[in-house]
């Protein structure tokens, strides 16, 4: 690990530290090995995986997912970006490389938001950050144009993980960096597949705009009557499921194993019987084989 890396993972260490929220992934500890310069971090364990993951699952068997699960996220990610976002003491967190890899999952599919390792604090004399990090499918137009950017910069990357959530790739994609990043500064995209509401293709168009003042804040996005809606049946919105997470998540993709291995011993006990079988036949058929032979030789000396 190199000591830019090292310096990135102890920024993440003491961001999460300070992070106690149900949508955002709980830090415990860390241990440092100085013998072999190592850090270990321990961690919320997420038995659902991530976003990205279930995303590339839902594309490879062709299925998307259900809406209410999209507003799910919406919710969910937007009270993590709250948290992040409020001012304590004058200062913010602007997570800065939200996409669905960074978005995982716990077995009830509940959203916590992780890997805050380009982070940035922004206190209340530094409102605008200039430093350009991120994944690139994930940047706002303004950290392309390498201009200041505040927490609407988020809510752009958000738009991006919502879009991709629907559409199973990312609103913007090209072959190389410099055309992604025309495409991002221009803001169009193809519209979500006709599945969706209306209602919930609005409010993602709301915020992939090209500028950051006209994209909703935070509060903005929490008070859509969509996500209103939602939020009073609070354990029924907590239920709510992908389509295609049932061989995503530990718990039964290990039961899907052990499955797999039972069928595989009943097929080789099968297997098994039926040789066993076969051998007591050809061993009959050689004990009289050798009695026939037997008696034809006997034969042949009393005569």
């Amino acid at each position: 690990m190199t000591d830019a890396e090292k310096q990135l993972l102890v920024s993440e260490v003491n961001l999460l530290r300070g992070m106690k929220h149900e949508h955002i992934v709980r830090y415990y500890d860390r241990i440092v090995d100085r013998s072999t310069t190592t850090i270990y971090i321990i961690m919320e364990f997420c038995e659902g995986g991530d976003l990205g993951s279930l995303i590339s699952k839902c594309k490879k068997d062709r299925k998307y997912l259900e809406e209410s699960f999209i507003w799910k996220i919406l919710k969910q990610v937007t009270l993590a970006l709250q948290e992040c976002h409020k001012r304590v003491k004058g200062k913010a967190i602007m997570h800065r490389d939200l996409k669905p890899a960074n978005v995982f999952l716990d077995l009830d599919h509940n959203v916590k938001l992780g890997d805050f390792g380009l982070a940035r604090v922004l206190n209340h004399e530094t409102s605008f950050a200039k430093t350009f990090v991120g994944t690139p499918y994930y940047m706002s137009p303004e950290q392309m144009n390498h201009s200041s950017y505040n927490e609407k910069s988020d809510i752009w990357s958000l738009g991006c993980l919502l879009y991709e959530s629907c559409s199973l790739s990312p609103p913007f994609t090209a072959p190389n960096q410099k055309i992604l990043a025309t495409r991002i500064r221009e803001g169009r995209f193809r519209r979500l597949p006709s599945q969706y509401s209306d209602d919930l293709s609005d409010v993602i168009s709301s915020m992939l705009r090209v500028n950051p003042i006209l994209r909703p804040s935070i509060e903005e996005l929490l008070h859509h009557p969509q996500i209103q809606a939602t939020t009073k049946p609070h354990e029924e919105m907590r239920r709510v499921s992908p389509p295609c997470t049932e061989a995503l998540t530990a718990r039964d993709e290990l039961l899907k194993k052990e499955e797999a291995l039972r069928t595989k011993e009943m097929q080789l006990s099968e297997r098994e019987v039926e040789l066993d079988a076969r051998e007591k036949r050809l061993e009959l058929r050689e004990n009289m084989a050798k009695e026939k032979l037997s008696r034809s030789v006997w034969a042949g000396f009393t005569r």
